[in-house]
């Protein structure tokens, strides 16, 4: 087929957006000619791995609004609606190419959100829409653990989704989507609220080859003491301070224990301030934002990952901590509540802030306690990143989809058929 994929972030070496809309694109190409419309901030990244590896059934189309209609696009300041703005003339851009090539089929891959339109659904042939999220919220109970930074931000972010549900395009989007894949539970049900006819849960995320073997090489921890690693941006919404207070309930108990959070942000004077606090600081090492190298070096010491995050679409951090051969701890909400099974780790309900800090802190001595679990969850989380989450195996299972609607045109989609853990 001739498949035109919109990847507004499109960048090879890159994990996050960035690396969805690169991965994306060459998992379709190898099945169809595909016609990639991205920015052309991307175009010299794009050209340095086209040759080092080429892919010649991939046409790249670079887009961009006019430099005096973008200048006053900083990092994140304007970003979603310099994003609209670059969908509507992408549109128009890909309306042009329609007439001379006359695509098969549309993929809207990249931004991975839900609450905003993709004006390609405009064009009449069909259209896969996402994976998207963002449907996600942190349960009402947390809300008093965040700073007043984290409160603003929260609201501001309800406030946008819903303004966004109520655009007439995003609208016409869900409803004229031959599928769209949710990343989330919580995004499937406003897909389905939007008008989506045919939702499926599906993850965005995926571990190319050379990760899952580097990472599949990273020996088990087996020296004292036991060391419990998180990584992230140090943002409210990832739930630190959850794991702090648990940690610290752990330590109590097993003090030949240690806590190695890696990443930097806003919050990491305020989660310092809380170690100690609770009196393990000497026990907590906060790393910054380290190179990708050291991060390896540093995981290789280290037996299970914390990830509390409490509203989390993707979760990355917990394909490479099951591909590392680490126990996942989490909570049982968004992406790592459905990447992370009770063969893999420990999910743990968050129905409130207190039960979630104890039953964490419980999870921590079973785990500190049972090497025998942690090797035999490390195993079967490789096993399953292997068996869902590498993008050759994700590209079998979109071009299986992208099959299937093309030959359901004008019926009703096997939804039924086509679902799938990854």
């Amino acid at each position: 087929m001739r498949i035109l994929v919109s990847a507004y972030a499109c960048t090879p070496g890159y994990g996050s957006e960035q690396g969805v809309g690169w991965h994306r694109v060459r998992q379709l190409a190898r099945f169809h000619e595909v016609w990639a419309i991205t920015r052309v901030k991307n175009r010299k990244p794009i050209l340095e791995a086209m040759a080092k590896e080429p892919m010649p059934n991939v046409h790249w189309i670079y887009h961009d609004l006019p430099r005096w209609a973008r200048f006053w696009k900083k990092k994140r300041r304007g970003v979603h609606l310099y994003y609209y703005l670059w969908q509507m003339t992408a549109y128009l851009r890909a309306r042009a190419v329609h007439r001379s090539i006359g695509f098969d089929q549309v993929h809207h891959v990249t931004f991975v959100n839900y609450w905003m339109p993709s004006f390609l659904v405009l064009l009449p042939v069909p259209f896969i829409w996402g994976p998207v999220g963002g449907g996600e919220a942190p349960p009402a109970g947390f809300w008093r653990f965040f700073s007043a930074r984290g409160k603003a931000y929260e609201i501001l972010r309800a406030i946008a989704q819903r303004i966004g549900e109520r655009d007439p395009f995003l609208r016409l989007t869900a409803r004229r989507a031959s599928v769209a894949l949710a990343t989330t539970n919580d995004t499937a049900k406003r897909l389905t609220a939007l008008g989506c006819r045919n939702v499926i849960i599906y993850s965005e995320a995926g571990l190319p080859q050379q990760d899952l073997d580097l990472l599949g090489t990273l020996p088990i921890h087996r020296s004292s003491p036991f060391r419990i690693v998180s990584l992230g941006d140090l943002l409210h919404l990832k739930g630190f301070e959850l794991g702090l207070r648990a940690f610290a309930r752990f330590h109590s108990r097993i003090p030949q224990s240690e806590y190695w959070i890696m990443g930097d942000g806003p919050e990491r004077k305020r989660l310092e301030t809380i170690a100690c606090e609770l009196g393990v600081s000497q026990s907590v090492v906060f790393w910054g934002r380290i190179p990708r190298s050291e991060v390896l070096r540093k995981l290789e010491q280290c037996d299970v990952l914390m990830h509390p995050s409490l509203h989390d679409s993707g979760g990355w951090v917990c394909l490479e901590a099951m591909a590392a051969g680490r126990p996942v701890l989490c909570l049982d909400i968004g992406g790592p509540g459905l990447q992370v099974t009770a063969q893999t780790g420990i999910k743990i309900p968050a129905n409130s802030p207190e039960q979630a800090i104890v039953e964490m802190a419980n999870s921590m001595e079973q785990l500190a306690l049972n090497p025998e679990l942690r090797i035999r969850m490390g195993e079967a989380g490789r096993e399953r990143v292997r068996d869902l989450f590498a993008w050759d195996r994700k590209g079998d299972w979109l071009q299986n989809l992208g099959t299937e609607v093309a030959q359901c045109q004008g019926h009703p989609f096997p939804v039924e058929g086509m679902q799938d853990a990854g």
